[in-house]
């Protein structure tokens, strides 16, 4: 087991993916051999990714699944994938006290195997929360059809780490480009959108959800949801304005550190609201370290705001990680 480097900034990073062991043969088998567009999946392993904790200051990563996920189109290979994955996220948690915790997979959109999976993944291992991407072979996750997967993450009172993944229209808006460059950031507005718009978040007011990127655009057009949501009459968001909902949401600062993106959430939400995110091995090592000099020299943060950051709000947060952490 390696350890923190005692200057270390003792990070606790939500946004961090891996490839357990033939997860990227299983998705190129299932015809995606360019995920997202992307030119290959990343190298990685549990000692590489502890290599580069270290040299990024982070003391503990939340392991989750990027896009494309695990369902690529047949439920029981999905099932299979999910809990392979989950179980080896899970086993890396316990070989290494500390450095590694879990959002697990789920099938989705099968909504038993799904909640099948919340089941083993929180009862049996002890995962910190549950990793969903912004939908779901074209199905967003205010769909109604989700409402018994949100409804049991809701009872439980689970941490919910939602992270972007194609849109099923990509062919006809990405325009050649690979997703993550402008699709993700929308995916996310309306993953967001739809939860509101649907009353999902109003009926599951225990969920904490964690949005990836700062939100995407959602900083930007949180005021244009609010007011055109309102205008329009759009959905069944309850007594509460479609701004409030967005404020008490969580935010990762993963490819989201400069001063442009931060100018927008720090208007938006408050700093306990703002959790510390790294994307690697899916963002590479230097954009990473750009991404800590940002956040270390931003002047939208104090030094004690940076810690809450870093660390601080995610302990608040995870109690399974209070409980591992090392000090």
């Amino acid at each position: 087991m390696t350890n923190v480097k005692p200057d270390a900034q003792r990070k606790i990073d939500v946004h961090a993916h891996y490839l357990p062991t033939g997860y990227a043969d299983e998705a190129r088998k299932a015809g995606m051999p360019h995920p997202d567009g992307m030119p290959d999946y990343p190298a990685w392993s549990a000692e590489l990714a502890l290599q580069k904790y270290d040299e990024f200051g982070i003391e503990t990563a939340i392991l989750s699944i990027s896009s494309p996920g695990v369902h690529f189109g047949d439920d029981a290979a999905a099932q299979r994938l999910a809990r392979k994955v989950n179980e080896e996220g899970a086993e890396l948690a316990v070989r290494h006290p500390g450095r590694f915790g879990l959002f697990a997979a789920l099938p989705m959109p099968d909504v038993d195997g799904s909640i099948e999976e919340i089941v083993y993944a929180l009862d049996v291992l002890h995962a910190d929360g549950i990793g969903l991407k912004t939908n779901a072979h074209g199905i967003y996750l205010g769909d109604p059809r989700f409402d018994p997967i949100f409804q049991e993450l809701n009872r439980r009172k689970t941490v919910v780490f939602i992270h972007p993944t194609s849109p099923s229209c990509w062919q006809a808006c990405a325009m050649g480009y690979p997703r993550p460059l402008l699709e993700f950031p929308f995916d996310t507005a309306r993953a967001v959108t739809s939860l509101i718009f649907t009353g999902t978040i109003e009926r599951c007011p225990d969920l904490r959800i964690i949005l990836s990127h700062n939100g995407g655009v959602i900083p930007f057009l949180a005021d244009r949801i609010d007011k055109l949501g309102t205008q329009l009459k759009l959905g069944q968001r309850g007594a509460k304005e479609s701004i409030s909902y967005l404020r008490d949401l969580y935010y990762d600062t993963a490819m989201a550190g400069s001063r442009y993106s931060l100018s927008s959430l720090v208007q938006l939400t408050d700093v306990s609201h703002i959790l510390y995110g790294s994307d690697w091995p899916w963002y590479p090592e230097s954009q990473v370290q750009a991404t800590n000099q940002e956040l270390e020299g931003s002047a939208f943060f104090t030094d004690d705001e940076r810690r809450a950051i870093y660390r601080e709000n995610a302990l608040g947060l995870l109690s399974g990680v209070t409980s591992r952490s090392t000090g």
